[in-house]
């Protein structure tokens, strides 16, 4: 497996409340989490750290080689639970973290298969085959308004509303956890970013990046396209190669 990765704070925002971990185990198996935090002039940055921290230290404490695809779902959605529980009361009681949240993507990529848990509009792509599909679906106003029939997929881009989650880490005492399991074949790539890439990135242009662009410098190219965009939000990518 290759890894890259790479945050910014774009040229907006002004603090980074994207975090991310990755690592990898000795049979090479790789995880990836990734989190968008928003609340308060801290509280996003709060949210996201500890997201992320509690959910790589569950995966790296409990992951054993040899274990089940059940196994790994119940890790990752536990690791989410605990997280959620946690940030949720952190941000109950402090008056200043009140309302804190973040998006969250985890994921466990094996030499055959992709395990994901989601929630937010935090997303996950996999390149294969020379085209690129979307695994994840957005927890947002917006996309619960396109699978109504009430905009079409390119008004959406440009809603006003298109920031507004419908669900996220820490806001509550529970969460709706989305998971999926996809193959992951030779070559196929598995990209997990925030909003402050897709927002500003179309993703035709996220599949002709990769296209023309060495793996090693995917993700920077990424977020040099999203700043020249405009760079309104922060910009997470992490990619993840099984070669």
């Amino acid at each position: 497996m290759l890894v890259v990765a790479k945050t910014d704070i774009g040229k907006v925002r002004s603090s980074n409340q994207d975090s991310y971990n990755i690592g990898e185990f000795q049979n090479g198996v790789v995880w990836a989490v990734v989190c968008d935090g928003m609340g308060g002039a801290n509280g996003g940055n709060v949210a996201s750290a500890a997201a992320v921290k509690m959910i790589s230290d569950k995966i790296t404490t409990c992951y054993y080689d040899g274990m089940s695809g059940n196994s790994i779902r119940n890790m990752l959605l536990s690791s989410i639970e605990t997280a959620n529980v946690c940030v949720y009361e952190m941000s109950q009681s402090n008056e200043s973290l009140y309302g804190m949240g973040t998006t969250v993507v985890a994921a466990i990529a094996t030499a055959d298969t992709v395990y994901i848990a989601h929630a937010g509009d935090s997303r996950a792509y996999m390149f294969s085959d020379g085209s690129i599909t979307q695994l994840t679906k957005d927890h947002s106003v917006v996309q619960d308004m396109v699978e109504r029939g009430q905009i079409t997929q390119d008004e959406a881009r440009v809603h006003p509303g298109k920031n507004l989650i419908t669900r996220a880490l820490g806001v509550d005492s529970t969460l709706d956890i989305d998971f999926y399991i996809e193959d992951f074949n030779k070559d196929d790539i598995l990209m997990i970013c925030t909003d402050g890439l897709t927002n500003f990135v179309d993703t035709e242009i996220i599949n002709s990046t990769f296209k023309e662009s060495d793996f090693g410098d995917f993700a920077d190219k990424l977020v040099e396209i999203a700043n020249d965009n405009g760079g309104g939000d922060n910009i997470t990518v992490v990619a993840i190669a099984n070669n």
